[in-house]
């Protein structure tokens, strides 16, 4: 068994615990103790390649302090690296972006006990907005976690290339309904596909998300923030706090 496949961390335990019940859970203690690492954390990257792939495996995660090299990386397989950046708005960490890789090529790779079901940029912000709702909820802001927790997580269609998936995009919106919405913009090439065997083999079984942190959407519902923020990912896009 590959060393990667280390028994596999409470916090990804917790992550399917959390995903396979309502996308906001009651308060329990499962529910308050559930969650990503710190936006900012080296390990979120981590984290969230072994949510979306159902793997124990722990990548080996650059975070990188500016968008060039995030833009021109390529995750890899064998070894399982993969690659992080943080956008900010002036010291606030607005969006995590993360390139990892995805279920079945980890699988077809290391074995099918390796990884399971494959999930998506949206699941993960449900996991993310619970969290901004059990910390507003913790810090006694009980009308702002109302809020947060009737946000609407939006699937956003994944790309299929690079370069769509570095455009610009909005994290959070208003609907004309007043309604807030989250976006999840992402990558994903799905590897069972039949064409996959032609490819180049850097980009196969790419799986690249885009999240909304859980300071953005706590800032958003107490009011410090307003919906419709447009995050670059051009050369100089502000990856460190200002």
């Amino acid at each position: 068994m590959p060393q990667e496949l280390a028994s596999s961390s409470i916090a990804y335990a917790v992550m399917i615990a959390i995903a396979s019940g309502p996308a906001i859970a009651a308060d329990s203690e499962v529910a308050a103790t559930a969650g990503l690492p710190a936006s900012t954390s080296a390990q979120f990257c981590v984290a969230l390649q072994q949510y979306l792939a159902s793997t124990a495996m722990t990548g080996e995660n650059t975070l990188f302090d500016s968008m060039a090299p995030y833009r021109h990386s390529k995750p890899s397989i064998k070894p399982l690296q993969i690659y992080q950046v943080v956008t900010y708005a002036k010291k606030v960490p607005v969006v995590v972006s993360c390139k990892m890789k995805t279920a079945a090529h980890i699988r077809d790779i290391y074995g099918p006990e390796a990884a399971g079901e494959q999930k998506f940029c949206d699941d993960a912000a449900k996991v993310l907005q619970h969290q901004a709702v059990t910390e507003l909820r913790r810090d006694g802001h009980d009308e702002a976690a109302a809020k947060a927790a009737a946000f609407i997580v939006d699937h956003t269609e994944p790309y299929v290339t690079g370069q769509a998936y570095l455009n610009d995009f909005t994290p959070i919106t208003r609907g004309p309904d007043g309604v807030v919405h989250i976006s999840t913009p992402g990558l994903y090439q799905n590897y069972d596909s039949w064409y996959t065997p032609i490819l180049p083999e850097i980009v196969k079984g790419q799986s690249y998300c885009h999240l909304a942190s859980v300071e953005l959407m706590k800032a958003v519902a107490l009011g410090d923030m307003a919906p419709g923020l447009t995050v670059t990912t051009v050369d100089d896009a502000p990856t460190r706090p200002q």
